[in-house]
């Protein structure tokens, strides 16, 4: 008798707890994600089904999950939400989302503005454009894709070329957008982006386009110079001397045997994992460690290089030297044979000075 007594009280005790833990979970999946007032941009294109518009609200970082939210909305029966433009801020619950989503796009003249960072590669430019727009990933490849675009951008600026169609070049305007600050409209495209970049890569290049013309170099060989020069160097003297390096070793025909093209060409970001063997032998024409790239530069820019960099690049410093190599803290020690260049790896690797990848 005293154990059914037990269990008479046991039951009622569990499902009070079970239904405080749902409500307790229910309550903490409709809450915003953050209390930053954060505006993230996104768009919801034509014909998109909820689970579609929620998987786009979970990557976006603005809802917990996405089974809750799936279940939210049926719950609710909200169904009727509209394809558009939208800025949704990560301090707002689940009811505040959907209220935005089902009234249609709350983008009109508001701008955000965007940092794209010296020395980024196009796949970093694509993730900030991912996070800080309504555009993805995939719409900035695709459009590089788009040839006839390409082509116009030809037609357009006086610094792209053919070289840029080179069918081994990854990302043809890789190396050409400007790295600096920008304002954009909310809704930008990315050809909106594209062209901001180009444009500000116009004012820069102008005031160096009469040292271009008369150099022994074609821009897109400048620019695939100072690329290099952007993830090798920090100061703006340093990387002058790294170019004058560079050009020693072009005009001695030997291989310029530098990391950041092998990762480049591997498509690992530094710092992302170790390359394999396979990846540094690799004859990529990015790849300026292998032997079938002696004497040459890599077939296109690695990254979008500062005005610095391009400024090393066309008025670089005349010297002796072979050899370079950077210490953990950025000091750069340049040397005029392998063996004093053994000789400086060696003191900075026993001193803790080496810098690991």
């Amino acid at each position: 008798m005293k154990k059914k007594k037990n269990i008479l009280f046991i039951i009622p005790v569990l499902v009070l707890i079970i239904m405080l833990s749902c409500i307790v979970f229910c309550y903490i999946n409709t809450m915003p994600i953050s209390d930053k007032n954060e505006k993230v941009v996104f768009k919801i294109e034509k014909g998109s089904s909820i689970t579609d518009i929620i998987k786009i609200l979970k990557d976006k970082n603005l809802i917990r999950s996405e089974k809750f939210t799936l279940m939210y909305t049926r719950i609710n029966e909200i169904n009727d939400l509209k394809a558009g433009n939208y800025v949704i801020s990560k301090n707002m619950g689940l009811k505040d989302i959907f209220y935005v989503l089902k009234n249609g796009s709350n983008v009109k003249d508001e701008t955000i503005m965007i940092t794209f960072n010296e020395g980024k590669n196009m796949r970093g430019f694509a993730k900030i454009i991912d996070e800080k727009t309504s555009n993805s990933y995939d719409d900035v490849f695709n459009l590089l894709n788009d040839k006839e675009y390409i082509n116009s951008l030809i037609n357009d600026y006086w610094f792209l070329d053919s070289s840029i169609l080179n069918e081994n070049i990854y990302y043809p305007l890789e190396g050409y957008l400007a790295p600096d600050t920008y304002e954009f409209k909310l809704d930008a495209s990315v050809k909106d982006i594209f062209k901001k970049l180009l444009d500000q890569t116009d004012i820069v290049l102008s005031k160096y386009k009469t040292e271009i013309e008369n150099s022994n170099f074609s821009i897109h060989e400048i620019i695939t110079l100072a690329s290099m020069v952007e993830s090798e160097g920090v100061t703006l003297e340093d990387r002058k001397n790294i170019a004058g390096v560079f050009m020693n070793r072009l005009n001695n025909n030997m291989s310029l045997g530098s990391d950041v093209t092998t990762y480049y060409a591997a498509k690992v970001d530094i710092g992302e994992r170790d390359l394999y063997n396979s990846e540094i032998n690799d004859s990529n024409p990015y790849n300026t460690r292998s032997s079938s790239n002696i004497g040459k530069l890599p077939v296109g820019p690695i990254c979008n290089p500062s005005s610095d960099s391009i400024l090393a690049s066309i008025e670089y410093n005349t010297n002796d030297y072979l050899y370079f190599v950077a210490d953990k803290n950025m000091k750069v020690y340049f040397t005029k044979t392998d063996s004093e260049h053994n000789k400086i790896i060696k003191e900075l690797k026993s001193s803790g000075l080496w810098y690991e990848y």
